[in-house]
Parts: C-alpha cells; sequence; structure tokens
C-alpha cells in the first residue's frame, strides 16, 4: 500500500475504515511514485464501489472487501498495473499493486476487454514500501516501440 501522504500516519484498519463508500479504480500505467500524484496517460480500466462498510473480517492474511457490485463489467481495454482507492468524496487514500506474483490485488482475469466482468480474487494488504517494482519504473510510461529504463 502506498498512502497518500495526508494519511500516513494512519493504522491499516483506519485505512479500510476511511473507504466506506469510496471506489477501487484500476489502471494499466505503471503508478506514480506516490499516491498524492494524479494519473496520467490511462484511461480507467474497470472501477468498483465499495460498500459501507469496505471490508469485512479478514481471513488470515488476506482482506474481505466488500464492493456494491461483484463483479464489475469493464470500460476499456488493458492490463492493470495498479488500483488507486478513494474516499467516498473522491480523495486519494491509497494505491495497491495489482497483478499476478506478489501483489496486492489479484484479479480473476488478466485482462480487461471492454464489458467483461472483472472480479477481485484476493486483497492483501502490504505494508508501505513493498511494492515489487523497480524504482526506475515508477511514474514510466512504456509506449509501443520504446522500452523500459535499464539499470546502469
Amino acid at each position: 500500500m502506498n498512502v497518500a501522504s495526508a494519511f500516513a500516519g494512519m493504522t491499516k484498519d483506519e485505512i479500510k475504515a476511511l473507504l466506506d463508500g469510496g471506489t477501487l479504480t484500476f489502471y494499466s500505467v505503471a503508478r506514480p511514485i506516490n499516491a498524492n500524484l494524479p494519473v496520467d496517460r490511462s484511461a480507467v480500466l474497470v472501477a468498483f464501489t465499495f460498500a459501507t462498510p469496505a471490508f469485512g473480517a479478514e481471513d488470515g492474511e488476506f482482506e474481505t472487501p466488500a464492493f456494491a457490485a461483484h463483479p464489475v463489467p469493464a470500460a476499456h481495454t488493458g492490463t492493470p498495473g495498479f488500483a488507486r482507492a478513494c474516499k467516498a468524496d473522491g480523495t486519494v487514500v491509497a494505491d495497491f499493486s495489482v497483478g499476478p506474483g506478489v501483489r496486492e490485488i489479484k484479479l480473476g482475469e488478466v485482462s480487461c476487454s471492454p464489458g467483461a466482468p472483472v472480479k477481485v480474487a484476493s486483497f492483501k494488504i502490504l505494508a508501505d514500501g513493498d511494492w515489487p517494482e523497480r524504482p526506475d519504473y515508477y511514474n514510466a510510461h512504456p509506449r509501443p516501440g520504446y522500452s523500459l529504463p535499464q539499470v546502469p
């Protein structure tokens, strides 16, 4: 979890409570280096609305998110790279890693296609700074024909 600076001193349970009635929006671009920066160069792949309360009791190391609708039809085509969670008023709370492997959110699908259902298969909140991405990928904007940054 990469928490917005306004909520940096809060516990995991306090962060989860902020999301009551909020949104969890998935994007395909590399995540911004912190949750205070806007998402650019990406359309929303799919957006979930949290129920109130947003989370049930934890199941071992996994969270139990509650959504108003689940699954939700995708809006655009792409492979999710990260998710941004916002309060009901739209205030950004945190960013979460998405995908296979060591990620916080795993989906039932590898990619999104317009109108196809998308389902959150598991949700595990990792401590701030536990992102598996290389630091030079943060805020990257890969485009066809251009390689990602290389480590010297």
